[in-house]
């Protein structure tokens, strides 16, 4: 369930909670196929994936973006989320340990709706990010 967030209590800069998973298994991967129906072979078949050109089998990255997702709604309820975007910077693969983080960047309020912009970011063990985002609350 999420925190209750104060809106006045809130300031620019602050830190949402790290959400750390992982690692990420194959059985993961093939149970999220199922879940998605995204049955690609180059998250499921090592041989396929590198018959394809990559090093082996890559995660969903719309398993990664769950993950981002599961960070927002740890902090506030889904219902608050009002705006959820990101862009795929690398590619995760089977072992890596994913840390998800946010930091509020505005808080502003249109039509008497009090609301909070924040950048967000899934980073693997390296410090490499995975997927950089941003993501829009109501509070």
């Amino acid at each position: 369930m999420a925190n209750i967030v104060n809106y006045l209590e809130l300031e620019i800069g602050e830190l949402l909670p790290d959400l750390v998973k992982g690692p990420i298994s194959r059985t993961q991967l093939a149970l999220f196929a199922g879940a998605s129906g995204d049955h690609n072979p180059i998250h499921l078949d090592e041989k396929e994936a590198k018959a394809g050109g990559l090093p082996g089998v890559i995660v969903h990255g719309m398993l990664m973006m769950a993950i981002l997702g599961q960070m927002l709604t740890n902090w506030v309820s889904q219902s608050q989320i009002k705006a959820f975007s990101n862009r795929f910077a690398a590619m995760a693969v089977p072992g890596d340990v994913i840390t998800c983080s946010g930091k509020v960047v505005a808080k502003r309020e249109e039509n008497g709706v009090r609301l909070v912009d924040l950048e967000i970011i899934a980073k693997n063990q390296n410090g490499d990010a995975m997927l950089k985002g941003v993501a829009t609350v109501e509070l």
